[in-house]
């Protein structure tokens, strides 16, 4: 079983991820923690002094080495699905789910460091970064929407949410 958690940045695919895997048997990976592991730099550092395209292609190994991989749950970076076919190799190699949240919601759950993190969310204040989040979330919905099934996470608990991924995952046959 491979699980894969997509969505916007902040969204809690680590956070959920991690408790699905302390619930089950699935080991956790963290896509940005194994891109820095190789890198020896922090995701930031990487997109700030090695450009986008070199943090992508870093992040792409960081995908293909969870594809054969038994019993685990990945957390993916928000952009990894929307470089190349990243999707599709998502698709075929496991069961993938999209976390979908507001960017309201989102804002709501970010602690300055989170924000601090994240490279293109420094500077802006809440209300520009509601409208960035807005436009970049609607250009990555209809990649993120193909997922085998998507859950609206802005009203539950991260309990019911591992609960309905964890139902779910009994359904799906792969």
């Amino acid at each position: 079983m491979r699980l894969y958690l997509i969505g916007y940045m902040g969204c809690g695919k680590s956070t959920i991820g991690r408790k699905i895997a302390r619930f089950s048997s699935l080991r956790f990976v963290d896509t940005d923690t194994e891109v820095e592991r190789a890198e020896g730099a922090t995701v930031a550092d990487i997109i700030t002094h090695q450009g986008d395209d070199y943090f992508r292609a870093a992040e792409r190994n960081a995908l293909m080495a969870t594809v054969d991989a038994d019993n685990i749950v990945v957390s993916t970076g928000g952009g990894l699905p929307m470089w190349g076919d990243n999707m599709e190799i998502i698709k075929c190699s496991g069961v993938s789910v999209y976390l979908r949240r507001t960017p309201a919601n989102i804002i709501s759950r970010l602690s300055p460091y989170g924000r601090q993190k994240r490279p293109k969310f420094r500077g802006l204040n809440d209300e520009q970064l509601l409208a960035f989040m807005t436009t970049h979330m609607a250009e990555r919905e209809p990649i993120y929407s193909t997922a085998d099934f998507v859950i609206d996470c802005d009203t539950m608990s991260d309990s019911a949410i591992i609960d309905t991924i964890l139902r779910r995952l009994k359904t799906i046959q792969r």
